[in-house]
């Protein structure tokens, strides 16, 4: 089973990333976590594994609603919260990768009716914003 829904964008990382963000909440994510992926590599692993992951961040996205319910319909799907969101670019690739989290992963740990309609509206949203990001 693929795990992630996924585009790939001609933007430059940095606009492919404020792109993203921007999509996401438009869709009703907000953005509570960035974690900069190569600038940890090179702080805790020296330069050349920062370089080798290249441009790299991921977005912990959240939209209040689909959590709330979620969590109402089963207090142990925090521990998949929130959605995350990869933006990242290769030295020397022609297009940014953006990745997100299948909500529908979610319903292969859960038999919960109320888990499903909310993976289902979260994965309606998340293939929303990659939609606006890359332009389809």
């Amino acid at each position: 089973m693929a795990y992630t829904l996924t585009t790939h964008v001609p933007l430059p990382y940095a606009e492919a990333v404020d792109a993203v963000k921007a999509a996401l909440a438009d869709e009703g994510f907000g953005v509570l976590t960035e974690i900069d992926i190569r600038k940890t590599f090179t702080a805790k692993l020296g330069n050349e594994a920062g370089d080798s992951v290249g441009d790299y961040v991921i977005l912990g996205a959240c939209n209040p609603d689909l959590a709330s319910r979620a969590l109402g319909a089963e207090p142990e799907m925090g521990a998949l919260l929130p959605c995350n969101v990869v933006v990242r670019r290769a030295a020397g690739a022609e297009v940014t990768t953006v990745e997100a989290i299948d909500p529908q992963t979610m319903v292969q740990l859960s038999a919960s009716g109320q888990v499903k309609e909310v993976a289902d509206d979260a994965g309606t949203r998340l293939r929303a914003a990659l939609a606006a990001v890359s332009g389809q």
